[in-house]
């Protein structure tokens, strides 16, 4: 059988990711392919830097793309930062902490767990303990967003309190960049990663860091080479560094930059506190639409990200046929549940270019179809009512 090109399905992806792209960043895809050390790609490569220290809200001159998804941008942080025999904290309140456990175990480090409940922020209390428990700490790990929780976490005073222990940190916020307040120098963070696919709007495939002097210092001071050679800081640098000469590392994914380019310009057209109140917003009024209709968020509401909403499945309901018949009869993907939470909730995700009022509307009217038609225990008629006495005030401001 003759294979034919492949033409996707049109989808409204409200799931945790990838979020839906805008068109603008598809267009930015397809336009012609230089090569990698061309001197105007250089100069796009400038640009996407300065542009990524506005997303992060920083002036760390080490900010740049990573070549690959969010997983290695958290490899990209611990790789470089932890030497065989260190000690590590990690903080863990979801699926996402466990892999940052995992990448200090591979580094040859020793992780000391700091645990909270799936869907509770990281307890500032419990970090403090295990800090003075452990005087020979050198890195804190925290995730700013879970994403398989919808947590937000304190990340400001955690860092400070990491710091005055001489404590590095390296922060998650895969699912926190565009959608939520993010300060990465007013917070002190060290090193942070994220991804394209969330609140960038952008495809997959790449991974926005970030690293502070102090954390260049410790790199560069480094005793042991680091494990991987294609995530080596003290080589990317050398073709991500400043100025008009680079040295050859590795093939840019090139037309994934020009896009990751788009959506950072499409931010700054939007303007950042402007991109997380809108994300808030909306946010708010998925929130009154849901719970009109009788379904449960997982985290209180002080703790709540925006952009991923983490709902109780009602008592009876089929979680795979639920959403099994979004994506058929609406063409709509919402989230499954992670790890202890698979089966007992659903992920709806407003993240960049799918956090407007058109999705908020279209997934409660979707979600209240489809579990009508499943007798499930909703109340029924009034979510869409609830979501519009929201979105017919101004957003608030959110700094």
């Amino acid at each position: 059988m003759a294979i034919t090109s492949f033409i996707p399905p049109q989808r409204t992806l409200m799931g945790p990711g990838p979020s839906d792209v805008n068109p603008r960043i598809l267009e930015a895809m397809s336009r012609p392919t230089i090569g990698h050390l061309d001197p105007q790609f250089i100069v796009m490569m400038e640009e996407l830097k300065e542009l990524l220290q506005y997303g992060f809200q920083t002036n760390n001159t080490l900010t740049m793309p990573v070549s690959a998804p969010g997983s290695a941008g958290m490899e990209t942080c611990f790789v470089n930062l932890i030497e065989p025999g260190d000690t590590v904290i990690v903080c863990q309140n979801g699926v996402f902490g466990g892999r940052m456990k995992e990448n200090v175990e591979r580094c040859g480090g020793k992780a000391v767990m700091v645990e909270d409940a799936w869907g509770d922020a990281i307890d500032a209390n419990k970090l403090e303990a295990a800090l003075k428990a452990n005087p020979d700490t050198r890195i804190v790990a925290m995730v700013h967003a879970e994403t398989s929780t919808g947590a937000s976490s304190d990340v400001e005073t955690l860092v400070k309190l990491a710091h005055t222990h001489d404590c590095l940190t390296i922060v998650d916020a895969v699912t926190s960049l565009g959608g939520s307040p993010l300060k990465v120098d007013e917070w002190g963070i060290d090193a942070i990663y994220s991804g394209s696919q969330k609140c960038l709007s952008c495809t997959p495939g790449l991974s926005p860091v970030s690293f502070s002097e102090r954390a260049i210092e410790r790199i560069k001071a480094r005793t042991h080479r680091v494990q991987s050679w294609f995530l080596d800081l003290n080589l990317v640098m050398s073709y991500w560094g400043t100025g008009a000469k680079r040295a050859y590392h590795h093939t840019a994914p090139i037309n994934a930059l020009y896009a990751l380019h788009e959506s950072l310009v499409i931010l700054q057209e939007e303007g950042l506190e402007n991109s997380w109140s809108r994300h808030l917003h909306h946010h708010n009024a998925l929130r009154d639409g849901l719970e009109a209709m009788g379904l449960e968020f997982v985290v209180g509401k002080a703790d709540r990200l925006p952009q991923l909403n983490a709902v109780t499945i009602p008592e009876g309901v089929d979680d795979a046929a639920v959403r099994s018949k979004l994506l058929a009869d609406y063409k709509l993907e919402i989230g499954a549940g992670l790890g202890v939470m698979a089966g007992k909730v659903w992920r709806i995700g407003l993240m960049g270019y799918a956090s407007s009022r058109r999705n908020v509307l279209f997934c409660l009217n979707a979600l209240e179809d489809v579990l009508s038609s499943m007798n499930a225990p909703i109340q029924r008629g009034v979510a869409l009512a609830a979501a519009h006495k929201v979105l017919n005030h101004a957003p608030q401001e959110c700094k």
